[in-house]
């Protein structure tokens, strides 16, 4: 009966994490047992600033409409009210798209819901 060593499957495996750690900083893409903690938080890393993007896009939108809004005379929560009140589906990535790239048409949404201070 001889041994089954298994250096085939164990050389892909971690050849498999080696080439997932190209780029990392210097043990942390050559040494296999750094490589595995460092792909492992990567991995958990990337996991949670998928939802934290989200989150950092929504506030940069609101800041963008904030900042067009009060150049129209209005303020942000004035102007999501008026919108809501009006029954209008606009969200804020569509709102904060019309504030940077057509302000006179953000303008005239302004007038148009009634939104002033």
């Amino acid at each position: 009966m001889a041994r089954v060593k298994g250096g085939v499957v164990s050389r892909r495996r971690r050849r498999k994490f080696l080439q997932r750690a190209e780029g990392f900083y210097s043990s942390g893409s050559r040494c296999y047992i750094h490589v595995r903690e460092k792909t492992d938080k990567a991995l958990q890393y990337a996991y949670r600033d998928r939802k934290v993007k989200k989150r950092e896009f929504r506030a940069l939108w609101i800041q963008r409409i904030n900042a067009a809004a009060r150049l129209n005379g209005t303020t942000y929560s004035k102007l999501m009210h008026a919108i809501s009140e009006k029954g209008l589906e606009l969200d804020r990535k569509v709102l904060a798209d019309l504030a940077v790239k057509d302000a006179a048409g953000f303008a005239a949404l302004v007038s148009q819901v009634g939104a002033r201070a």
